[in-house]
């Protein structure tokens, strides 16, 4: 009996070593498949959009074929819109958010208000954009550059509202707990404490909603349109680089699909550098303290 019992104890081992064995090649080769992908679609980016970076794309409107436009007005669109949506959408959800982690006690309220979040984040683009028509562009009478800010914002929140729920869960009820023994308020414990250690993963989703809107094109088509000309106005249709390429890509003229592939180069390498910064501002804030 103790050999047998050896013989089986060895060969558990040396199963749980080969199953450990394939697992790590499986998710390494995995990752492997996942950098190949990302690589291979940043090399295309730069290779097809590098040939339109110019003077010209950044000081020029669009124009029709072969009058040398530039993306000026959809790259100036593109950061207003966008700007917008995410100072809207980022006290929204994190205030939902932090009601969802904090304030779960109300058992009718926060099931609704995670569901209808959950609902929101699943829900296709091209439908919040013709919602928003319906509601904020039939009555006005026009495209709109709001009516766009509104479309992206409604994508944006519910983001945001899952990630901040989520770093707020893993945020050692012990941290709150001390803080409460020394007499700080609930607002104060939340704002000073919970929010605080949790910034790093809040951050990342807001960054990862920033993504998500950067490159949405349906909501922009019934919302904000687009616009050939210069314009800043948000009361009137304004341009934006996903709309711009969605019109570009399509064409027959070799000028325009350039245009096309620079300005989704420029959305990636906006998202890109706005995660480094970010990332590097926490760090830097984090070996302050």
């Amino acid at each position: 009996m103790p050999t047998n019992g050896w013989q089986r104890g060895g060969a558990q081992a040396i199963r749980r070593r080969v199953v450990d064995r394939a697992v790590g090649i499986a998710c390494g080769g995995a990752t492997i498949v996942v950098l190949y992908l990302l690589f291979s679609i940043l090399w295309t980016l730069v290779a097809r959009g590098a040939g339109g970076l110019s003077l010209p794309t950044f000081v020029h409107s669009t124009a029709a074929p072969g009058t040398g436009g530039g993306l000026a007005n959809a790259i100036v669109g593109s950061l207003e819109q966008t700007g917008l949506a995410a100072l809207i959408g980022t006290p929204v959800g994190m205030m939902a958010g932090v009601y969802l982690a904090e304030f779960s006690r109300d058992g009718r309220i926060v099931p609704l208000v995670r569901f209808v979040s959950d609902m929101m984040l699943s829900v296709p683009s091209i439908l919040v954009g013709l919602f928003v028509y319906l509601i904020f562009v039939e009555p006005a009478g026009h495209f709109s550059g709001w009516a766009g800010v509104f479309a992206l914002a409604i994508l944006f929140i519910p983001v945001v509202v899952r990630t901040t729920e989520d770093m707020l869960r893993l945020v050692p009820r012990a941290m709150r707990e001390a803080a409460y023994a020394l007499g700080a308020p609930g607002w104060r414990v939340i704002a000073s404490i919970c929010l605080r250690a949790a910034r790093g993963g809040i951050m990342t989703g807001i960054l990862l909603a920033l993504a998500r809107i950067s490159g949405e094109t349906a909501p922009l088509l019934f919302t904000s349109l687009g616009n050939l000309n210069w314009s800043t106005s948000l009361n009137a249709p304004m341009a934006s680089l996903p709309v711009t390429i969605y019109q570009y890509a399509g064409s027959a003229y070799d000028d325009w699909v350039q245009m096309a592939w620079t300005g989704a180069l420029l959305i990636t390498a906006a998202v890109l550098a706005t995660s480094i910064l970010a990332r590097w501002w926490l760090l830097r804030n984090g070996s302050a303290r």
